[in-house]
């Protein structure tokens, strides 16, 4: 082909719009979500979607996909004017989306959740299992997913029910995928096989939204990048024409002169010591470590290392099958979380939809109720006085984007749901924090503030564990760096004080090594 006929299929294929929104505009009671927003997605591109938690994202999604009805505005797809109803339309005529927060039937096999709806019939009575086996494993091996078709759902990693997730969107031909933080939970490898069926998607000609919060990804995955604030579109430009500080000052109208706080938090003598800690029926085996009074220790590891179940079962939440814990020299057994919230143990989960939120309660309620002792005025009655006295200071602290306390949760954007969490616990004024991925989900800014949050507290004495899949969060907010792999111990690394005075590269290269000790 010559240069000229390769410029001319990249301007036409610059000039092809799949999907275009005009005029987008939507109010919810007290919140402007959308502002007569306009969008427009190339065929087989990857426009990336980004800005704060409420900015309107997901929102936009939404009423692309038929869960909202927009209040004005056209959506056009393929140059011919839709109005989706409800998602079976939206995906009937090749709008997928794939959510942040998985809403799967885990109590059924992998191929059940992809054909849920649309089994393969014989005369319309008797579903064809054996057809709807070959056709998910079709899928699975043109996608490179390895995953058992007739597996149950919940036996499956979150990383894995991610992957069939997309497969389900991929399932329906879909012309224009909708992403919505798909890495959130996947690690190095899982981010590369995602990106490879990105692209493969996109030589397809699929158009692609891609929503997150990781910026080098978003540099390095999409062609176009819009950036929305406050319900508003703030600017589309080239995603090789942007650098993450320019993506930064766009996404929250100000300069952020460093990603991470300074550390200003002060390392005293041991407070916790973990001693050969193994679950029962999870793969953790002979941890032992120790954690400072006021420090932040970092807990790195590859899929499946055990990070998670290393938080869950010193705060009880799993069975211990051997190991001590100790805190402040005393041996204390964290029996269950209410035994582990006694004595002074606090856990963020990783899955907050799951395992975090009361979706049908109102922010009031979900702040309050790891603490509700506190509020107990005589033996009977609760104290709606103090309630909303300490929900508001929640609010007011984590900057939580709500029209008001009485707001439920579940109709908050994933950030702000996540700090209404963070501030339910502190409201117990916890000696150690236990978090897991508590800045999944969040965008640039609140990222920055939870930062301040975690070091703040590692100031006043509190001592904080933090498991996160993002190596530029470990070395920016930690002190030392537990890595574990296979459900062990691989070793621990010190991250230096000062960040000027380090090898960043060196530090991820002793980190992924010792990550891949036991795989």
């Amino acid at each position: 082909m010559s240069v000229d006929n390769m410029d001319k299929k990249v301007k036409s294929r610059e000039n092809d719009v799949l999907l275009e929104m005009r005029g987008i505009s939507k109010e919810f009671p007290g919140v402007k979500a959308l502002d007569n927003v306009t969008f427009r997605l190339k065929r087989g591109s990857v426009h990336a979607l980004m800005g704060e938690n409420g900015a309107g994202k997901s929102t936009l999604m939404k009423c692309l996909f038929g869960i909202y009805s927009a209040d004005k505005g056209e959506i056009f797809l393929d140059g011919k004017k839709v109005n989706f109803k409800n998602p079976r339309e939206a995906m009937n005529a090749g709008v997928a989306m794939v959510h942040q927060e998985l809403n799967q039937a885990l109590k059924r096999n992998v191929m059940d959740n992809i054909w849920l709806g649309r089994y393969p019939t014989a005369l319309g009575i008797y579903t064809l299992e054996g057809e709807m086996y070959k056709r998910t494993k079709d899928i699975f091996e043109d996608l490179s997913i390895d995953v058992d078709p007739k597996k149950i759902m919940s036996e499956l990693s979150v990383s894995s029910r991610q992957m069939v997730e997309i497969a389900k969107a991929v399932s329906y031909n879909a012309k224009v995928l909708v992403l919505d933080e798909p890495t959130s939970s996947l690690n190095d490898a899982e981010v590369e096989h995602l990106f490879r069926i990105i692209n493969k998607l996109r030589d397809e000609g699929c158009g692609i939204i891609y929503i997150s919060h990781k910026m080098e990804e978003i540099l390095r995955i999409s062609d176009d990048v819009t950036v929305m604030r406050d319900g508003a579109l703030i600017a589309t430009e080239k995603a090789e024409e942007l650098t993450m500080e320019k993506i930064i000052k766009l996404m929250v109208g100000r300069e952020l002169g460093n990603r991470f706080p300074e550390k200003t938090n002060k390392i005293g003598d041991t407070l916790l010591k973990v001693e050969g800690l193994s679950a029962r029926y999870a793969n953790l085996h002979d941890v032992s470590f120790e954690l400072m009074r006021g420090e932040i220790l970092g807990v790195a590891g590859l899929g499946g290392a055990g990070r998670s179940e290393l938080l869950e079962c010193i705060f009880g939440l799993l069975t211990r099958s051997g190991g001590n814990i100790y805190l402040d020299g005393k041996r204390i057994k964290n029996k269950d979380p209410i035994d582990a919230k006694k004595n002074g143990f606090a856990l963020l989960t990783e899955e907050r939809r799951a395992t975090g939120i009361f979706g049908i309660l109102d922010i009031t309620e979900n702040t309050v109720i790891s603490n509700l002792s506190k509020y107990m005025t005589g033996k009977l009655w609760l104290s709606d006085k103090k309630m909303k006295k300490d929900t508001q200071w929640s609010i007011d602290a984590m900057r939580i984007k709500t029209p008001s306390r009485n707001t439920k949760i579940r109709s908050l954007s994933g950030g702000n749901q996540q700090k209404v969490i963070f501030g339910r616990w502190l409201l117990t004024e916890p000696r150690i924090l236990l978090l897991d991925e508590p800045t999944r989900g969040i965008d640039v800014g609140a990222k920055y503030e939870i930062y301040q949050l975690i070091i703040g507290l590692a100031s006043k004495g509190c001592s904080v564990i933090v498991v996160s899949s993002e190596m530029p969060e470990l070395l920016g907010i930690c002190d030392r760096i537990l890595v574990m792999s296979g459900g062990r111990s691989a070793g621990e690394v010190k991250v230096p004080r000062q960040r000027e005075n380090y090898d960043g590269k060196k530090i991820q290269e002793e980190i992924m090594s010792l990550a891949a000790k036991y795989v």
